[in-house]
């Protein structure tokens, strides 16, 4: 599976951006995509997670109700609104081809077996 991340900016606190994950390859073995995120010096973050068969979702704490993730076909999307400075990072999107409908681990960035390249989010105050 390849995934491409796209979408990033550069913008104002409070504006918005929408971030795209686009899979090719072996799509249909999906079983769950993932957002993380990572600034520099801290540790990689869990954003959210779409499952690719019932389409349920899952929030990391700082980004619930701010942040929603969807998908279609093979592309998910990661609609950002009301940004804030600390949510600049790096982000990036990655699959699980293994998980199954009841795992709570989407968190865990060890579970992914594969990763996008990358796209900058930057909010300015």
């Amino acid at each position: 599976v390849q995934l491409q991340a796209s979408g990033g900016g550069l913008v104002l606190a409070g504006d918005s951006l929408r971030l795209s994950c686009a899979a090719s390859g072996r799509t249909a073995n999906i079983r769950l995509l993932a957002w993380f995120r990572q600034a520099p010096g801290k540790e990689r973050e869990f954003v959210s997670a779409i499952r690719w068969t019932n389409r349920n979702t899952y929030y990391g704490d700082s980004v619930k109700g701010r942040f929603t993730i969807s998908r279609d076909k093979a592309t998910v999307y990661l609609q950002m609104n009301s940004l804030k400075p600390e949510d600049t990072a790096m982000y990036y999107c990655a699959v699980d081809m293994n998980a199954i409908l009841t795992s709570t681990d989407h968190g865990n960035s060890r579970k992914y077996d594969y990763w996008g390249q990358g796209t900058q989010v930057t909010v300015s105050s």
